[in-house]
């Protein structure tokens, strides 16, 4: 994958295991979010094949793209909430758009997940209203209001303090377990992915190694170990209490 004459992800072969949490590791520019775009079908590849849900996307019609996109969940890194509109508002109109749910379902809907996910008493409030980790857990309820198959969460834990990433990270995990949703999660953030990661893409010179953390903490290339074994020290924090995950 080229944009222009920069090299972003050459001879490059990955597979994320269905309803297990992946994450993908790398430097600045190494291409993390970019596979989640192809992922995405929102940009095409020189070359290659891309299988999301059964489907091979490359070349596809935007209109076939829509059908498979229907099986995604996107969290974007910076939240891409609409700022003029209510967090009520910038769940409902999704679902406004792509369903034919009545008034009374929509807000069922947005209130249970906005619930799971901690947030009972902010769909009034404007993004602006909203600290850093509100933010995530609202793009993250978006994610999640359409019950994909697969999430892709765009550095969920970026700009965030340890206590809010650690939230974060629980509540990821939690969706994985309770609805068993496949997430593909681009991270720059080694102790979560320790924690939390089932298996690990990391982009190293333009390829992919790929294994459980553990098989990348223990491998026996030294600059990949010194990698994943970089000290990091955060402080400890309970995982909030929230209301049970609903599918729909």
């Amino acid at each position: 994958m080229r944009f222009g004459s920069r090299r972003v992800l050459e001879d490059f072969s990955c597979a994320f295991p269905s309803q297990r949490i992946s994450v993908i590791l790398g430097g600045s520019g190494a291409g993390k979010t970019t596979i989640l775009r192809l992922i995405g079908g929102l940009v095409q590849p020189q070359a290659g094949h891309i299988w999301v849900a059964g489907t091979q996307i490359v070349g596809l019609s935007e209109r076939e793209l829509y059908e498979v996109r229907r099986h995604l969940g996107m969290m974007f890194q910076g939240g891409a909430l609409l700022n003029s509109l209510t967090v009520y508002e910038n769940l409902a109109f999704p679902l406004r758009e792509h369903t034919r749910l009545s008034e009374p379902e929509i807000a069922e809907r947005v209130h249970a997940t906005l619930a799971a996910v901690g947030l009972k008493d902010v769909d009034h409030l404007l993004p602006g209203e909203l600290s850093g980790g509100m933010v995530k857990r609202v793009a993250l309820a978006r994610a999640i209001l359409r019950d994909p198959e697969i999430l892709l969460c765009d550095e969920p834990f970026s700009g965030l303090d340890p206590i809010s990433v650690k939230r974060i990270e629980a509540l990821l995990r939690r969706i994985n377990q309770e609805r068993g949703i496949t997430m593909i999660v681009s991270s720059h953030h080694i102790p979560s992915t320790m924690r939390m990661a089932h298996h690990v893409v990391l982009l190293w010179d333009h390829k992919a190694v790929q294994g459980t953390p553990h098989e990348l903490a223990t491998s026996p290339d030294p600059q990949i170990a010194d990698f994943f074994n970089e000290e990091v020290h955060e402080e400890g924090v309970r995982e909030p209490q929230h209301t049970p995950i609903q599918r729909w």
